[in-house]
Parts: C-alpha cells; structure tokens; sequence
C-alpha cells in the first residue's frame, strides 16, 4: 500500500538535501546501491533501515508520512519554545500568530 510512497518521499527528501542514492546509501553504512534498490521498488527498508532513513533525514516516522510538513526539525524547536510559555502567554502568542496569518495568508 505505502510502497509507492516511500519510493517517491526518499525520493524527495534526498533530493532536498541533494544527496545521491549512492551517497545515501553509503551515509547509512548500507551497500553502494540499497537506497536504489528501495526506490526503484526492488526492496522495501526493514524497520531498522527505516528509523535510520528518519534519522538520517531529522525527521519522525509520523513526519515521513506526512509530506506537507515543510521543516519538521523547526517546527518541533518552536513547538519546544510554545511549550515553555506560561497561558497568558500562549494566549497572547495565539493573537499575534492569527494577526499575522490574516496578513500574510499562504499562497
């Protein structure tokens, strides 16, 4: 079912970084061509493997099934930041973000 998937998100997410499937491959102390063997749809990565390509990628495994998250290593340090903030705080956070969201709506 995802195996289409995740040929096309390492896909991406190599490409974002521009790292070749060679380099990848060896990044992850795997054989020269494994990331080519998984993307082409010969293989799909063990659990192991898998972890090690979230690792690798600074990202959650929830984060690599998600490809609308734009910069998840940013998001989780801000959403460390919000955490700290006491409620009035993040009342007042909640206002500026919304104020600013209605002036810069994305595209």
């Amino acid at each position: 079912m995802y195996d289409k998937f995740i040929q096309e998100r390492i896909n991406e997410l190599r490409m974002k970084k521009n790292i070749s499937e060679y380099q990848l491959s060896l990044e992850l102390g795997r054989s020269q061509g494994y990331i080519q063997s998984i993307t082409s749809g010969r293989n799909l990565p063990s659990m192991d493997a898998f972890l090690d390509i979230c690792a690798y990628f600074n990202i959650t495994p929830s984060e690599f099934f998600d490809p609308t998250i734009n910069n998840p290593s940013l998001i989780r340090s801000i959403m460390k930041d919000i955490e700290r903030l006491s409620d009035n705080d993040l009342l007042l956070f909640s206002t500026v973000l919304k104020r600013f969201l209605e002036l810069y709506p994305k595209s």
